[in-house]
């Protein structure tokens, strides 16, 4: 073979595993995201959606803070309001919280808000990263669709096989059955469950259709042996004793993913 075209050939080789790396590489979703879930005091649940709604949805955007989606339990009987935000990373997460807190504008929104008392009674916040097998991450406004907020807890050290389990079945066997995959995401190191959680958001045409999907998804031969192999391999369950939590929401009226 001339040497030139060889050199060529072996230049054009070394190009394209470059860009499947890069490819690949670019995929992989490297942001922190950050859940957050409000608790508001009885009868003030309605003001704080309102406050969201009219002003902290702009002024996040204003700051470099990107809303992912805003839901509430379908039965709310804790008056909260669950949602996820995304950023370039931690550091970044901070320094726009910084400039939200600081801002005129959030200050006037927050004082006169809270005129008639605090709009919040509790807040949880968890920072996450997304898995390797999650879909992309990104608002949809689908509509006419609830949501299925659920977590795994797992035995000591086994976070990895469930995660490989999601990877390599059941997040093809959801699509399957007509479940809609939103996205995978374990805590991030230094958060509580980094070493032993999975938080995943589906969403479904109805509560119904959700209990018709899981219902067939659990009847499925190719579910079964994918279940029965991996805790084989495992030594036992993938989750421990009600390890498994299902709470379903409904999309804010403002929330960019419906």
């Amino acid at each position: 073979m001339n040497h030139l075209l060889t050199l060529t050939l072996l230049a054009i080789g070394i190009a394209g595993v470059t860009a499947a790396t890069t490819t690949t590489a670019a995929e992989q979703d490297t942001r922190c995201f950050e859940m957050r879930v409000y608790y508001a005091p009885p009868g003030k649940l309605d003001a704080l959606n309102a406050r969201f709604r009219d002003h902290t949805l702009r002024l996040f955007e204003k700051h470099g803070i990107a809303n992912i989606g805003y839901w509430m339990p379908i039965d709310n009987k804790d008056n909260k309001l669950t949602y996820i935000l995304a950023y370039p990373n931690r550091e970044a997460r901070d320094k726009s919280w910084k400039a939200f807190m600081a801002d005129p504008e959030w200050q006037k929104a927050y004082k006169e808000s809270e005129i008639n008392g605090k709009l919040v009674a509790k807040v949880e916040q968890t920072f996450l990263t997304a898995t390797d097998y999650s879909p992309a991450i990104k608002p949809a406004n689908v509509g006419n669709r609830v949501f299925e907020l659920r977590t795994y807890i797992t035995p000591p050290g086994k976070v990895d096989a469930i995660n490989a389990r999601f990877r390599d079945h059941t997040v093809k066997l959801f699509a399957k059955h007509g479940m809609t995959n939103f996205g995978y995401w374990t805590p991030m190191a230094g958060q509580k469950g980094a070493d032993n959680t999975l938080i995943y958001l589906l969403a479904h045409k109805s509560v119904e259709a959700a209990k018709a999907s899981f219902g067939a998804f659990g009847k499925d031969p190719d579910w079964q042996a994918a279940r029965k192999a991996s805790e084989e391999k495992a030594g036992g369950s993938l989750t421990i004793p009600g390890g498994v939590k299902s709470e379903f929401l409904n999309a804010t009226d403002y929330s960019p993913t419906k």
